[in-house]
């Protein structure tokens, strides 16, 4: 049974508590949801994926790859395989070579796994080149790779990240140069490559741009991969934050989308699993 603390939380967040045996999968099940493992830690992967299929959840990702063998053998699908990280990308092409170098791994252990996108990033500005130097720099580098991406069939998702947030390292990214979603998509357009995708993050759309919904509907064709928290704080997708995830996940549905939602909150709930519940089920619609 839920603890008095966790029942008082959960029913600040706007949700009755819910005792061991409440914890039934989605019903839907349209929404293809997976979870970022690391919002979770510290709690044990498999821990963490075992509540996961439990909830009717399809996949993992932002989870070390030797976990990976286990995640397959519980039936649970890897969404989305790391690459470069978001600090040192290829807007500056001192950085070119290692990040050719892990985007080619990620796309091989991608093919591996049955993982059908590798994340790459931006990077963060480099000091003395200029935007049009970094965008151009980018444009070039995505183009060479993504001829191995379409050769293996892989897609290659560029992240935006916000760039607003200073309160904490994971919530945002002061100095991160992709941090306008229309300009991101700008760039993939530019390498014109049909592995080249976009990684639809709602929580820093809503932070820099805004107009979730209208974004998604416009940028449907290049969307690749989705992630979900609550703004602010990066929490819960409760109502204490300010979007309404049921009618982005019915839009995300209506543009035609089949691949995978990622929950990527940081939980604040005593109970960590009640609290990705909560986003399960308010995702599955």
């Amino acid at each position: 049974m839920a603890t008095a603390a966790v029942g008082a939380l959960a029913a600040g967040a706007g949700i009755q508590a819910a005792t061991a045996d409440e914890k039934k999968p989605a019903k839907a099940n349209k929404i293809r949801q997976s979870i970022m493992g690391w919002c979770f830690k510290p709690m044990p992967v498999l821990e963490l994926a075992k509540h996961c299929k439990e909830l009717g959840m399809e996949a993992m990702e932002g989870i070390s790859a030797k976990a990976y063998p286990d995640i397959l053998k519980l039936g649970l699908k890897i969404s989305l395989v790391g690459s470069h990280g978001f600090k040192d990308g290829p807007c500056n092409t001192t950085n070119h070579e290692a990040c050719e170098q892990k985007i080619r791994s990620g796309i091989d252990l991608a093919v591996k796994v049955g993982c059908p996108s590798v994340i790459t990033f931006t990077g963060m500005r480099a000091k003395g080149l200029t935007d049009k130097q970094m965008e151009s720099n980018c444009v070039e580098f995505w183009k060479g790779v993504c001829k191995y991406a379409e050769e293996k069939k892989i897609n290659l998702c560029l992240e935006h990240l916000n760039s607003r947030d200073d309160s904490h390292p994971m919530k945002g990214h002061p100095g991160y140069f992709g941090d306008d979603v229309d300009h991101c998509v700008d760039l993939i357009r530019q390498v014109d490559s049909p592995s080249m995708k976009l990684l639809f993050d709602v929580y820093h759309v809503q932070i820099m741009n805004g107009d979730v919904i209208r974004r998604l509907r416009q940028y449907k064709d290049i969307i690749g991969h989705y992630h979900t928290a609550g703004n602010p704080g990066r929490g819960e997708l409760d109502d204490t934050q300010e979007i309404f995830y049921p009618a982005v996940m019915r839009a995300i549905l209506e543009t035609g989308y089949e691949g995978y939602v990622a929950q990527e909150f940081i939980p604040t709930w005593e109970d960590k699993v009640k609290a990705l519940k909560h986003a399960v089920e308010t995702c599955d619609v």
